[in-house]
């Protein structure tokens, strides 16, 4: 049931409209042309990607873990192919985050909405699940008439047919998203078995609800009401941005194809377009692109191809509706050529920053370690002095080992004078005045390290401590400050 707040009236006045517009659904015909056949290609692109990547292998050696896009919580890790990303180094994702806000941006400059219209997830079910209505039940044209003269049977089966595939679409969705957090041939034989984790199930049915729900019922209202993006866009666009547009210097004044020829037989203006509609019987957010700019268009293209198709059938040049700024319109109504001005400030500057970004992430992950050591000194007590008169510090060491086989580290301390390192309560050796550690494959190891010294040391000390780890086997080394406290 829909309930509308009534708007009260003024004193004298008979407004009884409603303050929030009712819903009308929208059922946009079945268009064809370039933009379309653009949509589907990307569609089974993206969702072909989304639905199989779980499935691609990548040999990563013994002891680690042969998917290739996997995001391992229980060990606090993300693998993406040739990259292993560890909790400590969130910050590539913050990094990531970032580009992908930028390249936004930049999409945004250069062409409109075009993530909006082609590649948001919301985008890509939508356009998925109204294909499956249209096979299912046809064209809105179909529908109207099958209400007519369809028997109840037919239409309770048809619409029986058409939410089970959007469910078992939702529900494939809500599965596949699983399978990047273990390894999937595994998962999805449990999933079937039926002795998969229960959180395993449970994510896949709200996936699967949110998807059906979504993408099958509220579709162009989650764009129009539900997306910040279409608020924050209108502030990043500027009038060189192609965007959809109706050339309105073209097509007014509108009207019917037999009008229009009248007119132009009398000499007296008319435009190209002949108010057929099927623009908008096109656009999956049922808006009018002869309105200009709005915050429902998602800048998909269908009505440019549903355009063309009725131009192509007049007899009249197409693109009356295209990719088009607002620049170049008032530049033909003032009889000057189109300009192009894809190198703007903007642009370069969005530019610029993915490529300082991206250089400074790829240059990072190039030359990061395969070891890395983290230390943190006692609190309480900061230092003991021991019998024989020495002073003794300890910390908390954490060795990393980023290989997938175990590894032997020795510990050296530099900056205080005569140090004596020893690990407390870890099985390790000694070689040359060094304790050796070993760090199983792709872990983590904590230990007690003790550091003291029979130097006299200066009042109020707090020396500068560098800890050293190196590889007994390859030599490679890493290291982390602290200080050394005394009396």
């Amino acid at each position: 049931m829909n309930i509308a707040t009534k708007v009260q009236p003024a004193a004298g006045g008979d407004d009884d409209r409603p303050l929030y517009e009712a819903r009308r659904k929208i059922y946009p015909i079945a268009v064809h042309g370039t933009f379309r056949r653009i949509k589907w290609t990307l569609l089974v692109i993206t969702l072909g990607i989304y639905y199989l990547l779980p499935f691609v292998r990548w040999d990563r050696g013994p002891n680690a873990p042969s998917q290739a896009v996997l995001v391992d919580l229980a060990n606090g890790r993300f693998y993406f192919f040739f990259i292993e990303i560890w909790p400590q180094e969130i910050y590539y994702l913050t990094g990531l985050l970032i580009l992908a806000a930028l390249t936004l941006f930049l999409m945004n400059a250069v062409a409109g909405r075009l993530w909006c219209g082609y590649l948001c997830p919301q985008t890509v079910w939508t356009d998925l699940f109204q294909a499956i209505e249209r096979m299912v039940e046809g064209d809105p044209r179909e529908r109207r008439e099958k209400l007519k003269h369809a028997s109840r049977a037919q239409r309770a089966f048809e619409a029986a047919a058409k939410h089970t595939l959007w469910l078992m679409i939702a529900w494939w969705t809500g599965g596949a998203w699983v399978l990047y957090f273990a390894d999937a041939p595994t998962l999805a034989m449990d999933l079937l078995k039926g002795q998969a984790p229960l959180v395993a199930y449970l994510w896949i049915g709200i996936l699967t609800f949110t998807t059906y729900v979504l993408a099958g019922h509220m579709r162009e209202q989650v764009c129009t009401y539900m997306c910040p993006w279409p608020r924050i866009q209108a502030a990043l666009t500027d009038e060189y941005a192609y965007n959809v547009t109706y050339r309105y210097d073209r097509g007014e004044p509108r009207g019917s194809l037999k009008k229009t020829e009248a007119l132009k037989l009398q000499g007296l203006p008319a435009g190209d377009c002949v108010d057929c509609r099927q623009c908008v019987a096109a656009c999956p957010t049922g808006v009018d692109i002869r309105l200009g700019s709005q915050l429902s268009c998602v800048q998909c293209g269908l009505c440019i191809d549903a355009c063309d198709s009725v131009m192509n059938k007049v007899g009249r040049p197409t693109g009356l509706i295209a990719y088009d700024t607002e620049t170049n319109i008032d530049r033909r109504l003032k009889g000057l050529p189109p300009v192009h001005k894809f190198v703007r400030p903007r642009t370069v500057l969005y530019v610029a920053l993915i490529l300082v970004i991206g250089g400074i992430m790829v240059a990072t992950l190039a030359t990061r370690g395969s070891e890395g050591v983290a230390v943190i000194h006692d609190r309480n007590p900061l230092f003991v002095q021991l019998s024989d008169g020495s002073i003794r510090n300890a910390y908390t060491v954490r060795l990393v080992n980023k290989q997938p086989l175990p590894r032997r580290f020795a510990i050296a301390v530099e900056g205080v004078p005569e140090a004596q390192v020893e690990v407390a309560g870890a099985v390790s050796t000694v070689e040359d005045g060094r304790p050796v550690v070993e760090v199983g494959p792709d872990q983590t190891y904590e230990l007690r390290v003790l550091v003291s010294t029979h130097a006299k040391l200066p009042a109020s000390a707090s020396l500068p401590v560098t800890f050293h780890i190196t590889d007994v086997a390859g030599g490679e080394t890493s290291a982390a400050p602290d200080h050394f406290k005394g009396p």
